[in-house]
């Protein structure tokens, strides 16, 4: 999953990116509301993690305007323990949960996996082309029956494939997506990693679902 955090204070956003990086999730991180609406409202999130008290827009501002315009992004609130009538108001307006700080980092993955599931719902936490499967809770990928060993970074970059059966995704969305910086047009990095999900996703199997557009980008085909 890919995960917003928008968090001013620098040292608890740090622990939070450290944290869901290391539970495999894709995190981006900003420190002003401004910046943090704007991203929540033009790039693709699976969940925003949002503090209360920020310069420029605060929370609750940000929350509002995303359900005003009829956002559905899941939204778990950072609050300090004395801000109850915010928590109140948090889930009056729209969030989906909140966490009071100090916290662990286990709980904020419990929140997170949770808020997910209730808004896509249990019938879209499978992926599937053909053969291919991919289950978004038990992070199991299986071809043909047989379960499929990826790390964290690969099984992210096969759920972006597998998302969009048939969309071609370019080397510059793969990075910003998957890796969440500014595309270096140097590295081979995308090509690594398509490279090693070919062997193990595709391997000796007769039909082959990740293809190279060439010139383009990568897709799963959707039909096969």
């Amino acid at each position: 999953m890919k995960i917003l955090v928008v968090e001013d204070e620098k040292k608890i956003a740090s622990f939070v990116r450290k944290g869901l990086e290391a539970q495999g999730f894709v995190v981006d991180v900003c420190h002003h509301g401004d910046d943090g609406y704007a991203l929540a409202t033009t790039r693709p999130y699976d969940a925003l993690v949002l503090d209360i008290m920020l310069p420029g827009r605060d929370g609750l501002s940000i929350l509002r305007s995303l359900r005003e315009h009829k956002v559905p992004l899941p939204v778990v609130l950072l609050t300090a323990r004395s801000e109850l009538n915010e928590r109140v108001e948090g889930l009056n307006l729209g969030a989906d949960d909140y966490l009071t700080k100090p916290f662990f980092i286990e709980e904020l993955t419990a929140r997170l996996h949770a808020v997910t599931r209730r808004v896509t719902g249990a019938g879209r936490s499978i992926l599937a082309v053909a053969d291919l499967t991919m289950n978004l809770l038990t992070r199991e990928v299986r071809r043909g029956g047989t379960n499929i060993e990826l790390t964290p970074r690969e099984f992210t970059l096969l759920e972006h494939l597998l998302r969009s059966p048939g969309r071609v995704l370019t080397r510059v969305q793969i990075c910003e997506q998957v890796w969440s910086y500014d595309f270096d047009p140097g590295t081979n990095l995308v090509e690594v990693y398509i490279q090693r999900l070919r062997k193990k996703v595709d391997g000796d199997a007769p039909v082959k679902l990740i293809e190279t557009i060439r010139g383009v980008g990568y897709r799963v085909k959707a039909h096969p």
